[in-house]
């Protein structure tokens, strides 16, 4: 469980990680896709010569960007973080107010966690941090 000054001193670490694994999960696309246009313009010429040396390297490659993008997943998880959306950055924070789970929401490129919904509501459910949850949160969690 997370409070929020907690919360917000590790936002800096989950903002590279989150970068790491966005931009992994970037390259790997890419080689995927170039890879799809290869197979396609092989069956529409009806065969062609191929770089062998250049795609066994892309498949290293890709292992490569596999492993960092998993590395950083992982050291997200075990900060105590959830990864709700990797495409946006979606980060959700175990916490508790009123003596109830909630999460801490903050979204990669927001200058601070200025959102929470329960745990049982997404993205969609996110209500600011008012003056009225803080007073919950303090009352159950010391900051």
């Amino acid at each position: 469980m997370f409070n929020l000054e907690e919360a917000e001193k590790i936002l800096p670490q989950l903002e590279g990680w989150l970068r790491t694994a966005i931009e992994s999960k970037k390259k790997i696309a890419e080689i995927e896709d170039e890879y799809k246009d290869l197979l396609r313009s092989v069956s529409l010429a009806g065969g062609r010569v191929i770089d062998l040396p250049y795609w066994i390297n892309r498949k290293r490659e890709t292992g490569e960007w596999s492993l960092q993008l998993r590395s950083a997943a992982e050291q997200i998880q075990d900060s105590g973080c959830l990864l709700k959306d990797l495409d946006s950055g979606l980060i959700d924070f175990p916490s508790e107010v009123d003596g109830r789970e909630i999460y801490l929401c903050w979204k990669l490129g927001e200058p601070a966690i200025t959102f929470w919904h329960n745990t049982d509501e997404g993205f969609a459910g996110r209500k600011p941090i008012d003056d009225k949850f803080l007073d919950g949160f303090k009352r159950h969690r010391p900051m």
